[in-house]
């Protein structure tokens, strides 16, 4: 998994796509963040924001 994310970077790197890299940052967020409040009790809060 670690080899995908260092050819990631060495692509974003030569390619000048270093842009993309906060857009990807916030969408791992995101999912990690609509993964781990599925169980809660507050989840339907967390789901009409988005």
């Amino acid at each position: 998994m670690m080899e995908f994310f260092r050819e990631y970077w060495i692509f974003l790197k030569a390619r000048k796509k270093l842009w993309m890299l906060p857009i990807i940052i916030l969408l791992l967020l995101t999912g990690f963040l609509l993964f781990a409040v599925q169980g809660l009790a507050g989840s339907p809060f967390i789901y009409t924001l988005f």
